[in-house]
C-alpha cells in the first residue's frame, strides 16, 4: 500500500501512528528500529573511522549514506512485501514502523520521572532520573539545576523525538520517517566536534542539521501559536505582553544556541513558561557555559517541568494542525484537466 505525499490517506495513518504511540509508547516485544541503527552505525564506525581527516570525511559520508539510504530502502521494501500479501497487512507493518519513529509517549514518562521525585523532595532520585535524558553530569544539581535540564531536554527532544517525525513522515511516510530517525541516531553517536568524531561525523551532524531546520522553527511557531493550553494565568496583562514578545525574542535568541536549531524550541518554551534556560553545564571535568534563552520572571521550579510537557503537546498538536491545513488545501486544489 502506497500513500501520495501529503495526501489525506497518508495523514489519516500518521495520526492513527500519533494515536498508537501516545497510548502504548515504545513496544516490549521488538527491538526497537533506533536500536538496531545503532548497533550498525557502532560497527560502521569501528570498522571505517581511521585514516587522515581527508579520509575520515569521505568514510564519513559514506556511513551517512549508507545508513541513511539503507533505512529508507529497507523499510519500503518491508512495506512493499507486505503489500503483495496484503494491502491490509501493509497498511498495519507500516502503521507500526511510523509509532515507532516517534517518542510521545516515552518522552513524557521521562520528565514525569523527575518531576515526581523532585515535587516530593528527593533530590537524588531526581538527580538520577534526569541523568538519564541529558548528557550532563547531573550529581551536583540543586533543584533549579535538575529542573533546568530536565526542561532543556523536553524542549530539544520535542523536535528529534516527536514533531520531526511527524513531519517527515506526512512527506514520505514511515521509510522517511525512519530514515530521520537514522539522521538523527547517526548525529547521537558520531556528531561530536572532539577529535574521533570532528571529520567522521561531520556529515552526519551536517545533515541532521538540514533534517531538524523546517521542523524545529515550525514546532517553536506551533508552541507559540498554542500558548494558551500552557499552564498559567493568560488572562493577566503582563503574560500578554509576553506572549506577542515570545516570537520575536526567540528569533533573536534562537541563534546564540550551540546548535542551528536547538535553540528554537528551547527559547521558546523558556519565554512561554517563564524562566531563562542554559547557563554553565558541566561534562565530567570539562565546563561549557550555553547562551541564556528566555526570560527569568520565575525561578525554576518543578512546575515548569510540567509547563514544559504542556509545550510538548502544543507543539505536536500544532505542527499537525499546520500539516492539516496544508494537506486540505493540496486535496481541495484544482487539478485541471478536460472538462
Amino acid at each position: 500500500m502506497t500513500f501520495a505525499p501529503l495526501s489525506p490517506e497518508l495523514f489519516a495513518l500518521v495520526l492513527a501512528a500519533l494515536a498508537v504511540d501516545l497510548m502504548l509508547g515504545d513496544p516490549v516485544w521488538c527491538p526497537h528500529p533506533v536500536v538496531l541503527m545503532g548497533r550498525v552505525i557502532a560497527r560502521l564506525e569501528t570498522a571505517w573511522n581511521h585514516g587522515d581527516d581527508r579520509s575520515r570525511r569521505r568514510r564519513g559520508r559514506w556511513l551517512a549514506g549508507v545508513v541513511v539510504l539503507g533505512t529508507w530502502a529497507i523499510t519500503a521494501a518491508v512495506i512493499a512485501l507486505a503489500g503483495w500479501v496484503s494491502a491490509w497487512l501493509s497498511g498495519a507493518i507500516e502503521l507500526i514502523l511510523l509509532s515507532l519513529s516517534l517518542a510521545t509517549r516515552g518522552l513524557v514518562q521521562a520528565a514525569y520521572a523527575v518531576l515526581a521525585p523532585l515535587s516530593a523532595g528527593d533530590l537524588a532520585q531526581a538527580r538520577r532520573a534526569v541523568g538519564r535524558i541529558v548528557g550532563r553530569d547531573t550529581r551536583s544539581l540543586d533543584d533549579a539545576g535538575v529542573t533546568r535540564a530536565c526542561v532543556e531536554s523536553v524542549a530539544e527532544n520535542t523536535v528529534d523525538g516527536i514533531t520531526a517525525p511527524l513531519f517527515w513522515a506526512l512527506i514520505g511516510g514511515a521509510p522517511l520517517a525512519l530514515a530521520y530517525k537514522a539522521i538523527n541516531t547517526l548525529d547521537s553517536m558520531v556528531g561530536y566536534r572532539n577529535p574521533r568524531y570532528l571529520d567522521f561525523g561531520r556529515a552526519s551532524a551536517r545533515l541532521d542539521d538540514a533534517a531538524n531546520w523546517l521542523p524545529a522553527r515550525l514546532t517553536a511557531f506551533a508552541m507559540w501559536a498554542l500558548a494558551a493550553l500552557v499552564p498559567g494565568d493568560h488572562r493577566d496583562g503582563a503574560w500578554r505582553k509576553t506572549w506577542r514578545r515570545a516570537w520575536r525574542e526567540t528569533r533573536r535568541q534562537a541563534p546564540r544556541h550551540p546548535s542551528p536549531n536547538s535553540g528554537w524550541p528551547e527559547a521558546m518554551v523558556a519565554w512561554l513558561i517563564g524562566v531563562e534556560l542554559g547557563g554553565i553545564n558541566r561534562y565530567g571535568a570539562v565546563v561549557s557555559e550555553r547562551a541564556r534563552l528566555g526570560e527569568a520572571r520565575e525561578p525554576l521550579t518543578a512546575v515548569h517541568i510540567q509547563r514544559a510537557i504542556a509545550c510538548l503537546h502544543a507543539g505536536w498538536l500544532g505542527v499537525m494542525s499546520l500539516m492539516a491545513a496544508l494537506v486540505a488545501v493540496l486535496a481541495l486544489w484544482p487539478t485541471g484537466g478536460a472538462g
